[in-house]
């Protein structure tokens, strides 16, 4: 008997190159076309928040600011989170902002990015009563429509990577939040890049919430954690 040949995996067949100056002219109009459509929701982004970025030396005093997780490390925010959080602590101190809304992911009982955010203002000076922790700040768009919607914040300072406040910015305007955005300085190393890279994705992804405005993974009932914070601090 003859044994039977063995057969790889068949490779996917690369899609063959028009052979005509025709075809070659329709495929590079193509390509361009979709670079454009691609880079369109980025332009957007830099156009609406043109005039909303500031410093934490400039930014107008406002009573809330906004705090978006950016992961945790062994249980403590990472790097990219704390430079946020450090940043949120400096507009406190000087008395820029009255109450700071950390929002995170705590999808899991062993992953809670609002309570090592609070943990982490506390410890540099920012009063337990002045925190307030959503939970279910799972994107970028839920984090806006609750701080809006949950947490009635109709105004608010956004804190977050240079590479990613525009879109905060853009998304909470939309969702009815008065928003200027802190932009926090960071080593250009891989992760940088990564995010920015990261961003050009994300930008489709906020021009289609904006176009459909789709409710939060999770939006449950009103919390006064915010007015009472605001409350306290009169």
């Amino acid at each position: 008997m003859r044994r039977p040949k063995l057969r790889g995996p068949r490779l996917p067949r690369l899609p063959r190159l028009p052979r005509t100056r025709a075809g070659q002219r329709r495929a590079v109009q193509a390509v361009m076309a979709g670079c454009v459509l691609a880079l369109l929701p980025a332009t957007w982004m830099y156009v609406v928040t043109g005039d909303r970025l500031r410093t934490t030396a400039d930014v107008p005093r406002t009573e809330v600011a906004v705090v978006f997780g950016a992961g945790l490390w062994d249980g403590e925010p990472s790097p990219y989170l704390a430079h946020r959080l450090d940043a949120a602590a400096k507009l406190y101190g000087a008395g820029r902002v009255e109450v700071v809304l950390v929002t995170g992911d705590n999808s899991r009982e062993d992953y809670d990015e609002p309570d090592a955010m609070r943990t982490y203002l506390t410890r540099r000076g920012v009063p337990d009563r002045r925190i307030v922790s959503d939970y279910a700040g799972f994107d970028t768009w839920d984090s806006c429509v609750r701080a809006k919607k949950i947490f009635g914040v109709d105004e608010a300072v956004l804190i977050s990577q240079g590479f990613h406040i525009r879109r905060a910015v853009a998304l909470c305007e939309e969702a009815g939040v008065e928003s200027y955005g802190v932009g926090v300085a960071d080593r250009h190393d891989v992760t940088w890049y990564y995010g920015g890279v990261r961003e050009v994705v994300a930008a489709g992804k906020a021009a289609l919430d904006v176009l459909f405005e789709p409710d939060p993974r999770f939006l449950g009932p009103k919390e006064p954690g915010v007015e009472r914070a605001l409350a306290a601090a009169r």
